[in-house]
């Protein structure tokens, strides 16, 4: 039984929830979906298996390109701009009956996400323009007296040797709009009916902004109480040792 373990969205916006103990939370909104599966790729047709899905949404054919619409109408499938491909998980037992194979037309929900704790999330960032060394890379730049122009970059070290500058220099330049991947959100609820996931902390990009959701390739482990019933304590546990001797 093939499992799609990842959904499209967007982000709706950031607000604040109190847990138990009163504390405040940073949390976003996002909207997982619904999506539909457009394409199942395969090991022995494509070389590697995923579910290519598309975020159903309101959009006029006309703005698809001519190849899109081919590849949607196909299957009779609805017009959706944001397509991606997300991973599978194959259940080896179950897939030898043959239910549960993945086709297109199938429908991906926000209920995919039902028992999990962590989920990756990747992004386009804000784009910031042409930005300066110091928002860009953080720099401290010089001295803030009069006469001193403290946020340029200054020398780059290209003297009698190298006499060049080495690719990659941290320079002034354009900012933002980069594919940004941010992990190990956890999951603070699922809302089935309207489609909505929401994540403790910022994700990247603008409210709108499309957004790949998928479980946690390498969740964190979770940290055990101290008065759990597997934590040892070393003073009890050095007085019966010393009894025992």
């Amino acid at each position: 039984m093939a499992k799609i373990t990842g959904i499209l969205g967007k982000k709706v916006g950031m607000t604040q929830l109190f847990d138990e103990k009163g504390d405040v939370r940073p949390a976003t909104v996002l909207q997982a979906g619904p999506c539909v599966v457009t394409q199942h790729k395969t090991a022995t047709r494509d070389g590697y298996v995923a579910a290519q899905i598309g975020l159903v949404e309101f959009v006029k054919e006309s703005r698809l390109t001519k190849p899109m619409r081919g590849h949607l109408g196909k299957h009779d499938l609805p017009p959706v701009k944001f397509v991606r491909e997300v991973p599978v998980e194959i259940d080896e037992a179950a897939s030898e009956d043959g239910n549960g194979a993945l086709k297109a037309g199938d429908r991906v929900l926000v209920d995919i996400f039902e028992g999990e704790r962590f989920v990756d999330i990747v992004g386009i960032s804000k784009g910031r323009g042409f930005a300066g060394v110091v928002r860009r890379h953080h720099f401290a730049g010089g001295p803030k007296s009069h006469g001193s122009m403290f946020q340029i970059t200054g020398s780059i070290g290209s003297s009698a040797f190298p006499s060049r500058v080495f690719k990659g220099m941290r320079m002034s330049g354009h900012m933002g709009v980069d594919r940004v991947t941010v992990r190990n959100l956890r999951i603070l609820g699922v809302d089935k009916e309207d489609n909505l996931l929401v994540v403790e902390g910022a994700v990247p990009g603008a409210n709108g902004g499309y957004l790949v959701i998928t479980k946690a390739k390498k969740p964190p482990r979770e940290r055990r109480g101290f008065a759990g019933s597997a934590t040892v304590d070393p003073l009890k546990a050095a007085k019966r040792a010393a009894k025992k001797g």
